[in-house]
């Protein structure tokens, strides 16, 4: 795979000034570092499509394009800056290197992109509190590399995006399902502003509140939640014959292991002092374990986890039978 000819190849080089060290809660962490929107414009090579050297959309061209799509959508509206986690970092050199071993090479002489990038991007006016939790709207997106193929011509590129809120408590991410396209193909930068405007159009900010404010309404107890946890591991383990009719938790076992260590230990989400635990609470414990995921598959579990507890919520309600639910 080549990559785009860049002329400021002394800009190229990661400064790790332009890391951003944060101690608070992020919205993803897996194996992610955070970065400025600057350092993705001024200093990472941009991949191409080997057999035409066409270049793909770049992370950057990405987020700026949204926050012009937020800025024409919402004019009077202050957003916070992006959010921006990234991953697989993917190491070259400029030409002058080759055949220097690595650890002789100088800074200027290294280049980068990332294989993998999501961000966040904050609008503080709007904000909801459910059941004492401060909820922020936000508009974010992913992309990730590795699910183009570089290696061919030119094509569609495949984009994710969400509008949805964000626990400030937490910086846990609450995505609806109407909220969310896993999806967007394109084929130049100006077709992503009227696919951002689809989704925002599509998104039922009423009902997703609705929802979430339901889940403080209703509480498992504690054998209800033993017995949901041990179901949720034998479900991965199912023949696909068993698992159809069953509604899907797309957590791995380390990420369920996480929500019952935190059923116990954590400080704005555990039980209560009875064992009861009630679903917003079970909500936030399944979006805080989901941080975990890598960046390409976060936001399809983040919303799993939002269909997942609706599920719940509707066995309790009606009182009706559930795999899950004693």
């Amino acid at each position: 795979m080549e990559l785009i000819a860049n002329k400021n190849i002394p800009n190229m080089v990661i400064n790790h000034n332009d890391v951003i060290i944060n101690t608070s809660t992020n919205f993803i962490e897996a194996n992610t570092e955070k970065v400025s929107l600057e350092h993705l414009k001024e200093r990472c090579t941009i991949p191409v499509f080997a057999k035409d050297n066409e270049t793909t959309i770049s992370h950057y061209q990405f987020i700026n394009e949204t926050l012009d799509v937020i800025k024409s959508q919402f004019p009077n509206t202050q957003t916070i800056k992006p959010d921006i986690r990234v991953s697989h970092v993917v190491k070259g050199r400029i030409p002058s290197a080759i055949g220097k071993p690595a650890k002789e090479l100088m800074e200027h002489e290294k280049t980068i992109y990332y294989e993998r990038c999501a961000f966040v991007v904050e609008l503080p006016q709007f904000k909801q509190v459910i059941n004492g939790n401060e909820l922020a709207l936000c508009i974010g997106g992913v992309r990730a590399y590795n699910q183009e193929n570089l290696y061919s011509k030119k094509s569609l590129e495949k984009f994710k995006m969400f509008v949805g809120y964000q626990n400030k408590v937490c910086t846990n991410l609450c995505i609806s399902t109407d909220g969310f396209t896993n999806e967007i193909r394109i084929g130049s930068i100006l077709d992503l502003n009227q696919n951002i405007q689809n989704l925002l159009s599509l998104y039922d900010k009423d009902n997703h509140l609705a929802k979430m404010t339901a889940m403080s309404n209703y509480s498992l107890t504690e054998e209800q939640f033993g017995h949901l946890v041990g179901k949720a591991r034998m479900f991965q383990h199912l023949n696909k014959t068993e698992q159809q009719g069953i509604f899907p938790l797309l957590l791995n076992d380390s990420q369920i292991n996480n929500v019952v260590k935190e059923y116990y230990n954590c400080p704005n989400f555990k039980r209560s002092e009875d064992g009861n635990i009630n679903m917003w609470n079970l909500y936030n414990l399944f979006t805080e374990a989901n941080k975990s995921s890598y960046i390409d598959s976060n936001f399809e579990r983040n919303v799993n986890t939002y269909q997942y507890v609706n599920h719940l919520v509707e066995s309790l309600k009606n009182d009706s039978a559930s795999y899950y639910i004693i």
